[in-house]
C-alpha cells in the first residue's frame, strides 16, 4: 500500500471534529511483524478504538489473523487500555503497541490501515466518520448508529472516501443464515410473516450524580462525547447487560436499548431472509392491544414483520402459505444460493478480504445502517404511540414531521456531525 497523501497529528486533531470535507488519504502499511509473518506489503495494520468486553473481543479475533498487526489501543478508561496494551504486547512478545485515551490520536497515525470499533453506541457514528476521513476502513460493532441520520451520513462518509466499513453483527449469518436460505428457497412457500424476539426500547435516564470518575479512572467528558452532559454514575456508563438500569444500553442518550443492541443480529437476519437487506418498511404501527398486538412493520409486497418480544421461541419465526419455520412445513427445500462472506474466517475474515479487494463486505454499511434503522423506527413508534408512513428510499416519514424529527438529535460540541 502506497503512501501518497499525509496529514500531521496536529491538523488532523485540529479539523477533525469540525465534520468538515476532506481529500481521502491512502495509508502505508506498517514494517511492524514477528518473523513468519506476512512482509509489511501484505500486511493490514490495524488499532482497536473502544477495548471493553466486545471490542476486545473483536480485537482478539483480529489478532487471530496472521496478515492483521495489532499496533495501537485506546480506551477512557485507564485500565481497560492499559489491560489492552498489555494484551496485544503479550501476543507479539514486544512492548510496541501505543494505547491512547483520544481516538483521534490513533486515527492521525498514518501507518494505520484500519481499525475495530467496539464503544457505546453513541460514539460510533463518530468514530466511524473520522476514521473514513482520516482513510481508515473500519469493522464497527452492531448497532452501527444512534439515529436514522447518523446511518446514512456514514454511508454517504464511507462512499466518498471509499472506505470499506462493516457492521459487526456476525449472527446474522451465524445464527440465522440457515433459516434465512431455507426461507429464500420456498421451502415454506411465499413467505408472509416474520416475527423477531429480542428486548425493547431504553429509557431517559435521572440518576443523579455518584462517585468519582478519576476515581474510577475514566475521562467522563470523552466518555460522554456528543452525549448531552450528565453527571458521573458508573450506572450511566456501565457494561451491564440487559436494561436492569445498570449499564448504557438501559439509557436513551447512549443506546437504543435492547431493540437496537440484539436487533442489529435479529432484525438483521430477518431482513436476511427476506431479501430485504437494502429495503425498508412502507408503514410501522405500533401495539395498540387491539388490530396490532404486536409492532407491526409493513413492506410494500405486503410482507409483515412483528417485534415480538418473548412471544416465540428462540430469535425467529417465518410463516409462509406452505408452512412455517422454525417449525411444520410441507414445501420442498430448492437448492438455493444466498450471499455468504467472502474470503474465510467469519464476518471478520469478510471484513480482511474486502479491505483487500475493495470489495463490499457482507455487512456493509448500508446493510447496517437498514438494520439499524428498523430498530429506530420501531423505538419511535413504541415513544409516539401511533402508526405512521415510511419512505424507505427518501429516508422520512410523509405523514408525521414528529417522527421526521426523531430521526437526529442534537449532538454535543465539538462532536457535530
Amino acid at each position: 500500500m502506497s503512501n501518497t497523501n499525509r496529514i500531521t497529528r496536529r491538523g488532523f486533531l485540529k479539523s477533525s471534529t469540525a465534520a468538515a470535507v476532506a481529500a481521502p488519504y491512502v495509508i502505508t502499511s506498517t514494517a511492524l511483524g514477528a518473523e513468519g509473518r506476512p512482509p509489511a506489503s501484505e500486511r493490514i495494520v490495524m488499532g482497536a478504538i473502544g477495548v471493553g468486553g466486545q471490542g476486545t473481543g473483536d480485537m482478539n479475533g483480529f489478532m487471530r489473523f496472521g496478515q492483521v498487526q495489532m499496533v495501537a489501543v485506546c480506551d477512557v478508561r485507564k485500565n481497560q487500555r492499559n489491560g489492552a496494551k498489555s494484551h496485544v504486547d503479550g501476543r507479539y512478545k514486544n512492548k510496541d503497541c501505543k494505547a491512547y485515551n483520544d481516538f483521534r490520536e490513533l486515527l492521525a497515525r498514518d501507518d494505520i490501515d484500519a481499525v475495530n470499533v467496539g464503544t457505546p453506541d453513541h460514539w460510533h457514528a463518530i468514530n466511524v466518520i473520522l476514521a473514513c476521513k482520516a482513510g481508515k476502513d473500519v469493522f464497527c460493532q452492531k448497532p452501527l448508529t444512534l439515529t436514522i441520520n447518523e446511518g446514512r451520513i456514514m454511508v454517504e462518509t464511507a462512499r466518498r472516501f471509499g472506505r470499506v466499513v462493516s457492521s459487526g453483527s456476525q449472527r446474522v449469518i451465524g445464527d440465522y443464515g440457515r433459516l434465512a436460505r431455507e426461507v429464500r428457497s420456498g421451502v415454506i412457500g411465499e413467505l408472509k410473516e416474520a416475527y423477531v424476539n429480542v428486548g425493547g426500547p431504553p429509557r431517559d435516564c435521572y440518576l443523579a450524580g455518584k462517585g468519582s470518575p478519576e476515581a474510577d479512572n475514566i475521562d467522563w467528558d470523552m466518555w460522554l462525547g456528543p452525549a448531552p452532559w450528565a453527571p458521573y454514575h458508573p450506572h450511566r456508563c456501565g457494561r451491564a447487560y440487559g436494561l436492569g438500569g445498570k449499564g448504557f444500553r438501559t439509557w436513551r442518550d447512549y443506546s437504543g436499548g435492547m431493540m437496537t443492541d440484539w436487533g442489529g443480529h435479529t432484525f438483521g437476519g430477518a431482513l436476511y431472509a427476506m431479501d430485504k437487506m437494502e429495503a425498508g418498511p412502507v408503514e410501522v404501527i405500533p401495539p395498540d392491544g387491539k388490530d396490532h398486538p404486536l409492532l407491526t412493520y409493513i413492506y410494500a409486497d405486503g410482507v409483515r414483520m412483528y417485534h415480538a418480544p418473548g412471544k416465540i421461541r428462540g430469535g425467529l419465526l417465518y410463516k409462509g402459505t406452505e408452512g412455517q419455520l422454525p417449525g411444520a412445513h410441507t414445501g420442498q427445500a430448492h437448492p438455493y444460493t444466498i450471499q455468504n462472506y467472502k474470503g474465510r474466517g467469519g464476518l471478520q475474515g469478510d471484513f480482511i478480504h474486502c479491505v483487500r479487494t475493495r470489495e463490499l463486505p457482507f455487512r456493509d454499511v448500508e446493510r447496517g445502517h437498514r438494520a439499524a434503522t428498523i430498530c429506530h423506527l420501531g423505538n419511535i413508534a413504541y415513544q409516539l404511540g401511533r402508526p405512521f408512513k415510511w419512505d424507505p428510499v427518501k429516508e422520512e416519514s410523509p405523514d408525521c414531521e414528529e417522527v421526521n424529527r426523531m430521526r437526529s438529535r442534537a449532538k454535543r460540541e465539538p462532536w457535530t456531525l
